[in-house]
């Protein structure tokens, strides 16, 4: 399935993202899903990062069959946090490592990077 951001409706608290979605040979269907403006700032979550998160909800709720009305839970912004930061702590372990970015002791030779 295809998805398409068409922007968003906000009342009070509650924003609502629109998508089209459908196969490419079928008319478009309207999709929305709704989010707690709170969340964003309870879980440090940027406000533009939301169509990118919703598209993800609904892609998950298509593969689970799920219809009806679709939201941005609490629970899935936790869970988009913690794979977040996850995803930061294996970069920064991929990228440690020897005398990288220090400078050397007395009586080491410097290790440059073009030598490794």
């Amino acid at each position: 399935m295809e998805l398409r951001y068409m922007g968003f409706d906000q009342a009070q608290n509650t924003r609502v993202y629109k998508f089209d979605g459908g196969a490419k040979e079928t008319s478009a269907v309207r999709y929305a899903v709704s989010i707690d403006m709170a969340l964003f700032l309870r879980h440090r979550v940027g406000i533009q990062e939301g169509p990118a998160l919703c598209a993800l909800k609904l892609t998950a709720d298509f593969e689970a069959q799920r219809r009806g009305e679709h939201a941005l839970t609490n629970e899935d912004l936790a869970a988009y946090v913690a794979e977040r930061t996850a995803a930061k702590a294996r970069k920064k372990n991929q990228y440690r490592g020897g005398n990288r970015g220090r400078k050397p002791g007395l009586g080491q030779t410097p290790v440059l990077w073009w030598r490794r």
